[in-house]
């Protein structure tokens, strides 16, 4: 588990601007009629333009039944992660959730976002509100001297509270040259238990909940993770750097 010293940080910045306005810009381009590739291609297009590189395209780990084919995770209503880009047509009241790591200047960063096109639903927005209030409540945990089941525990209560599913089998994890670095980040947990927090520590916090229960399915493509019950699903994610005076969002889209 590597540690960044503060000028490591600060280099980190100009990645998570880039995602963060990657993301932004997704959201209010995404719209009914567009395809998954469509997104997928307007997010080459900036990295491309950006002179940035893509963590996730050609990216294979073992449980992936193919190299990854995209720039994005585009996950569709029940979807709740790793959707592959594809032809699907977005239609009135589908739920997308938009998942976009980027490499600059050597460092990476990782976020995702979740919102419903066209049509809004309350049992949409609940379930994506409740997902981003338990990122800021994780987000907030994330201080030196606390613990990771603190920031477990944070995102799972807000979750339950909620009366949402949550799976802890995939959760978040540690961010700087790679994507995938020490340690995972569960979304549940015990407060007070698990690793101790430093700072220099650099995560992505990302709670995912589902609408029904806490199983889930993984798709023949051995990508795309889908709740059990065919239930909507929410994911919401932040890079976030731990310091002395407490959490820094490196992927703030405001």
């Amino acid at each position: 588990m590597a540690l960044k010293n503060p000028a490591q940080i600060n280099q980190m910045r100009p990645a998570g601007k880039f995602v963060a306005g990657v993301l932004s810009s997704l959201r209010d381009v995404a719209r009914e009629g567009m395809t998954l590739k469509q997104l997928d291609s307007h997010a080459h297009q900036m990295i491309d333009a950006a002179g940035a590189h893509s963590v996730y395209l050609g990216y294979h780990p073992s449980f992936g039944a193919m190299p990854y084919p995209g720039v994005l995770c585009t996950s569709v209503n029940d979807a709740a992660l790793h959707g592959l880009p594809s032809d699907y047509v977005l239609v009135d009241g589908d739920v997308l959730s938009i998942d976009f790591a980027a490499q600059v200047q050597g460092w990476v960063a990782d976020s995702a976002l979740t919102f419903q096109v066209g049509t809004q639903s309350p049992e949409v927005t609940a379930l994506i509100e409740t997902t981003e209030r338990a990122l800021a409540a994780g987000i907030a945990a994330a201080r030196p001297g606390a613990r990771m089941g603190d920031i477990s525990s944070a995102i799972g209560t807000v979750g339950r509270a909620g009366g949402y599913g949550i799976n802890a089998d995939f959760g978040g994890h540690g961010v700087g040259r790679t994507m995938h670095e020490d340690p995972h980040v569960p979304n549940l947990g015990r407060p007070g238990t698990g690793l101790k927090l430093k700072a220099g520590l650099v995560i992505a916090i990302e709670p995912w909940f589902m609408a029904g229960g806490d199983g889930y399915t993984i798709d023949d493509d051995g990508w795309t993770i889908r709740t059990a019950d065919g239930s909507l699903a929410a994911h919401a994610e932040h890079t976030v750097a731990i310091t002395p005076d407490g959490p820094l969002v490196l992927t703030a889209r405001d």
